[in-house]
């Protein structure tokens, strides 16, 4: 079992999580939205002391989707007020447990406070060398996508790029998580089984959890029992065990 005390050997090099299930945990409980994203925002904390304390390199948290603009406007005013607060209350505690944090996602639609606090927490956090932390904020996958395909096309066409050069790797490097390894492992919480417009490049070949659990609920004890799963999977990436062929 993955626990503080133990080697990092057999984790996934990149654990990406969909943290979902806030509103539906407050609703349980008789409470506004609001409510399940404060507690949501401790999990957050939990995980990624966790993460720090086993030794994990890389760990994505999608926090905020391109399409989570369309919920109501007192909801979404409410989330920026909470990704203030983080970004306050939070990043130098990262700088301090060693961690290095990024943001991917489109930063043309950010509050201009929200963008200076993004931008200083990745300076602040830049020479960091322990957990790899990036927060999908305002983030598509499909948005991500197209942006990348977008920049080949103009660099075909300004004769800088030959189109037989373009492969998977040199696409990868073009995508916002260029210089992590693809997640190895994808989890997601609340009982939907799908990705919701998250990695969807990169996870070609991760091997995914969905649990019921509401991210709220997702503390240390949930987090190294998903990992356990992990552990204990065969991933053979499209090929066979060597015991099949034999």
């Amino acid at each position: 079992m993955p626990r503080s005390d133990a080697s990092n050997a057999g984790l996934p090099r990149h654990v990406a999580i969909i943290m979902d299930g806030n509103g539906r945990w407050a609703r349980q409980r008789g409470l506004p939205r609001s409510a399940g994203h404060v507690a949501g925002v401790e999990s957050v904390r939990a995980v990624v002391r966790t993460a720090v304390d086993i030794g994990l390199a890389n760990l994505t948290l999608y926090a905020f989707s391109t399409e989570n603009w369309k919920r109501p406007l007192i909801e979404v005013n409410h989330l920026m007020t909470l990704f203030r607060g983080y970004f306050r209350k939070d990043v130098r505690q990262l700088r301090d447990m060693n961690v290095r944090m990024r943001i991917i996602g489109n930063r043309s639609r950010a509050a201009e406070d929200i963008l200076s606090m993004i931008e200083e927490g990745e300076k602040l956090t830049e020479g960091n060398t322990g957990l790899n932390l990036a927060f999908a904020f305002d983030y598509g996958a499909q948005e991500e996508i197209v942006a990348a395909a977008r920049n080949f096309a103009c660099a075909v066409k300004e004769g800088t790029v030959d189109p037989e050069s373009i492969t998977v790797e040199s696409f990868s490097k073009q995508l916002q998580t260029g210089g992590m390894p693809d997640p190895d492992f994808v989890i997601r919480t609340s009982g939907e089984r799908r990705l919701s417009n998250f990695l969807l490049f990169q996870s070609a070949y991760s091997e995914f959890l969905f649990l019921d659990t509401m991210w709220p609920d997702f503390r240390r004890a949930e987090f190294l029992a998903a990992l356990e799963h992990f552990v204990a999977r065969d991933r053979r990436f499209g090929t066979v065990a060597p015991e099949a062929v034999a």
